[in-house]
């Protein structure tokens, strides 16, 4: 990992290239955080749920949040801290109080780029950092991000669908299995993650046939698993989560964006 400091101690960076399968314990900043892969796939879990984080998305971790990082794959990492001073006195009036996930434009790409080059001084870094911070706009209802229900039922059932990726059991099998009722749980998953059960459901299988295409597996083994009737099926119900094809989403995972010099 290499680190520079920004602006004495309101703001620095690190980068560097992760292995696939290494990650990062459960841990907290005394800072704020921008976490961004120039390419690879990481995970990103917080108390919320967890983010896939592909190159064309980046994740807001605010100062004092629980959370962890996993490498699906080879991963070069990037990412900005800044205290709690400097974010509160920089940023726009937007609320940066919890974590979420956003786009990453072509400015903010490029903005990254900038604040880790080579050679530039303390004064500019300084604004580009305060520029970042403006870049930093929510992106509802990110597809690669799964939340996870708080009630303890909701995560009975949550962990029992993540544990059946080809969706074998029937919400009544999982109600029951949750000593619950199926009228409880269509009630409990909107409130508790903003998704119907079928939505949640349906994307919490794509986020696991993300996680198997990120660590390379082809597209036709991961939609057999996932217990897709073919490759089409899988495709239509991916791009309907995530807005592109499998293939696509494997191109932009897997090549650094275009970096100007």
């Amino acid at each position: 990992m290499k680190r520079q400091t920004i602006s004495g101690p309101l703001c620095r960076t690190l980068r560097g290239t992760k292995p696939r399968g290494t990650g990062t314990a459960l841990h907290t900043h005394g800072e704020a955080q921008l976490i961004f892969a120039a390419s690879g796939t990481m995970q990103v879990y917080t108390s919320s749920g967890r983010w896939l984080v592909p190159p064309q998305l980046a994740v807001w971790v605010p100062a004092g949040e629980p959370h962890r990082i996993e490498m699906l794959s080879d991963t070069e990492q990037w990412m900005i801290y800044w205290l709690p001073t400097a974010s509160r006195r920089w940023a726009p009036a937007q609320s940066l109080h919890r974590a979420f996930a956003l786009d990453v434009t072509p400015l903010l790409r490029e903005l990254i780029f900038a604040a880790f080059a080579e050679g530039i001084t303390p004064e500019k870094k300084e604004l580009i950092v305060k520029l970042v911070l403006h870049e930093l706009t929510e992106t509802p209802d990110a597809p690669t991000f799964l939340p996870l229900p708080a009630s303890e039922i909701g995560k009975h059932v949550a962990d029992l669908v993540l544990a059946d990726p080809r969706s074998l059991l029937s919400i009544a099998e999982l109600a029951r299995q949750a000593a619950s009722s199926v009228r409880t749980i269509s009630r409990l998953f909107p409130r508790e993650t903003g998704l119907t059960y079928k939505a949640w459901r349906q994307r919490a299988r794509i986020v696991l046939t993300i996680q198997q295409l990120s660590m390379g597996n082809g597209i036709s083994q991961v939609a057999s698993r996932a217990g897709f009737a073919s490759t089409a099926a899988f495709s239509f119900a991916f791009r309907q989560v995530t807005k592109l094809t499998p293939t696509d989403f494997l191109d932009h995972a897997g090549r650094r964006p275009a970096r100007k010099e």
